[in-house]
C-alpha cells in the first residue's frame, strides 16, 4: 500500500477493539456488546422483533381531542397511529376518581390498557409511564409491578428515570420514629418515568418529519435523573396533575414535530398542553367528565395564550 508520503507499508494497522469484559474495564472505542447482550443473562426476556413499519393515519374528527370513556378500548384510532404514549394512572387509593381495587385487579386493570396501548402504537413506538411507589406497611411498588406486566406484554423496556421532586416546597415530615431506629420510615422525594418500546428500540425515520429538540436539552433530558417541581393539586384542580415539564421532555426526546401524542389517562390536560407546545398533535381518554371538561378548558386557554397555528394534518 502506498501513501502519500511515499512509504511502503506491507500491512494495514487497525486499532482493535475492545469486547465486553470484567466491570471496570474503561476501553469503550469500537467496543463489541455482542457477548453480553447474547449472554444467559437475556434469556427469557422480551426480544427486538425488526418488523415492517406501517403508520396510520387517525381521522381528524378524532385528533386533538379528549375522550371521556375509558381508554381499555379505543375504537377510534387505528392500529399503529400514535407515535407515544406518556401518562399517570390513577393510583387506587381511593382518590375520587379512583375504584377500590384489589392490587390484583388494578394490574389486570392497567394490563388492558397497556395492551390496547400497544395496538395503536406503531412499531418502535414509545411508552412513557410516571409512577409513585405507595404505603410503608408494607411498601407497594408499583413501578416494579408495572415492569412485570409489561415485559408479561412483550414490550422492550429502554430505561427508567428518578423524577427528584426535592425542589418542591412542603416536603414530608412523615419519617416514622424520630431520630430512633425503633421505626424510622423512608420519605420518597421521587418518582419514577418508566419507558419501554414497541417491537424495536430504534423508529425509522422519515425524511418529512423534523426534531425539536436543543443541544442542551437533549443533553439534560437523557440523563436518568430529572429534577424539577411537582405541580400543586390546588393550582390545576385536579388531585393529582404532574408538570407540563414531564411530557413535554418525553416529548421533544421522542417524537418528531407533527406527530401524535397519546394519553389514556389525560386528568387535567397536561400532556395536551405539552403537546401544543411542542406543535404535536393529541388523543387523550379520561372516564371523569368533571376532569374532561377541566382538561378541555384548560387547554382551550393555553391554546389561546400560545397562539399557536394550526397543526398539519399527515
Amino acid at each position: 500500500m502506498i501513501f502519500g508520503g511515499g512509504i511502503k507499508m506491507g500491512y494495514n494497522r487497525r486499532k482493535a477493539g475492545t469486547k465486553t469484559s470484567a466491570f471496570g474495564s474503561p476501553g469503550r472505542i469500537n467496543h463489541d456488546s455482542t457477548p453480553f447482550y447474547t449472554s444467559r443473562l437475556y434469556e427469557g426476556l422480551p426480544k427486538e422483533e425488526p418488523v415492517k413499519y406501517v403508520e396510520n393515519s387517525i381521522p381528524s374528527e378524532f385528533l386533538d381531542k379528549v375522550f371521556c370513556k375509558t381508554s381499555e378500548k379505543m375504537e377510534e384510532l387505528p392500529d399503529n397511529s400514535v407515535q407515544l404514549m406518556v401518562t399517570s394512572p390513577p393510583y387506587n387509593v381511593g382518590k375520587e376518581y379512583d375504584e377500590n381495587l384489589t392490587l390484583n385487579e388494578y394490574r389486570a386493570f392497567l394490563k388492558r390498557v397497556w395492551s390496547e396501548v400497544k395496538r395503536v402504537l406503531v412499531p418502535g413506538g414509545r411508552v412513557c409511564i410516571n409512577i409513585a411507589n405507595l404505603g410503608r406497611k408494607p411498601y407497594i411498588p408499583l413501578h416494579a409491578f408495572i415492569v412485570e406486566d409489561m415485559l408479561d406484554l412483550d414490550f422492550l423496556m429502554r430505561g427508567e428515570i428518578i423524577w427528584n421532586k426535592a425542589s418542591s416546597g412542603s416536603p414530608s415530615t412523615a419519617w416514622g420514629t424520630w431520630q430512633s431506629a425503633k421505626n424510622p420510615t423512608l420519605r420518597d422525594i421521587h418518582e419514577y418515568i418508566l419507558i419501554f418500546s414497541k417491537d424495536m428500540f430504534t423508529r425509522k425515520y422519515l425524511p418529512d418529519r423534523k426534531s425539536t429538540i436543543s443541544k442542551e436539552e437533549f443533553l439534560e433530558f437523557t440523563k436518568s435523573v430529572w429534577i424539577f417541581a411537582a405541580e400543586p393539586a390546588t393550582k390545576i384542580g385536579h388531585p393529582a396533575p404532574f408538570p407540563v415539564e414531564l411530557p413535554y421532555r418525553l416529548i421533544q426526546l421522542y417524537t418528531f414535530e407533527g406527530e401524535v401524542v397519546l394519553d389514556p389517562f389525560i386528568g387535567s390536560g397536561q400532556t395536551a398542553i405539552a403537546a401544543i407546545k411542542t406543535r404535536r398533535h393529541y388523543v387523550g381518554y379520561d372516564i371523569n367528565e368533571e376532569y374532561v371538561k377541566l382538561a378541555e378548558r384548560r387547554i382551550r386557554e393555553f391554546s389561546l395564550t400560545f397562539n399557536a397555528p394550526k397543526l398539519f394534518e399527515f
